[in-house]
């Protein structure tokens, strides 16, 4: 009697700027194997299908919820995580803000929150307020009022603008 073999699928892609060739389960989430496979566990898992917003990463420059897409769509993609953004010079701006600005309570949602908030800055580095809350609608956070977390955002908005 034959065994069955798991099918894998070959992949490759970069995480925080560091490149992976591997072979994979192709049902398997890009959450799944950024938490899973690579061990990088700041980007929590939360619904599981696309509606809390805890699993936001930057994926090919927007943010995407990455609990809802299989593996096989991120061949050859460049994925950003929260243990990715910070830099040489310390923490992103973005992180420096939601500590300054007592944006973090119990913290499950910061990461997601900051990813989604960096997509917005990257996208539009004056969004307004109104852009701002319009792009972070996705984003739950059962702890705050968003109000630190909207001060945050404009704080690091601010910051990162001063810099250029």
């Amino acid at each position: 009697m034959r065994t069955a073999e798991a099918v894998t699928i070959n992949i490759s892609f970069t995480v925080n700027g560091s490149p992976y060739t591997i072979d994979i389960e192709p049902y398997k989430t890009v959450l799944e194997v950024l938490r899973d496979d690579l061990r990088l566990t700041g980007t929590k898992q939360g619904c599981e299908d696309g509606n809390c917003g805890a699993c936001t990463i930057i994926m090919n420059g927007k943010a995407v919820k990455c609990c809802s897409i299989l593996i096989g769509q991120a061949r050859d993609a460049k994925i950003l995580t929260i243990e990715g953004l910070e830099g040489e010079d310390g923490l992103h701006p973005l992180q420096q803000a939601f500590i300054d600005h007592f944006a973090i309570q119990c913290g499950f949602c910061t990461p997601g929150m900051i990813m989604m908030a960096k997509a917005v800055l990257d996208e539009n580095p004056h969004a307004t307020e109104e852009d701002i809350r319009e792009a972070m609608h996705g984003n739950l956070c059962r702890c705050t009022g968003y109000v630190k977390i909207i001060e945050a955002v404009e704080a690091a908005r601010d910051h990162i603008l001063a810099g250029r």
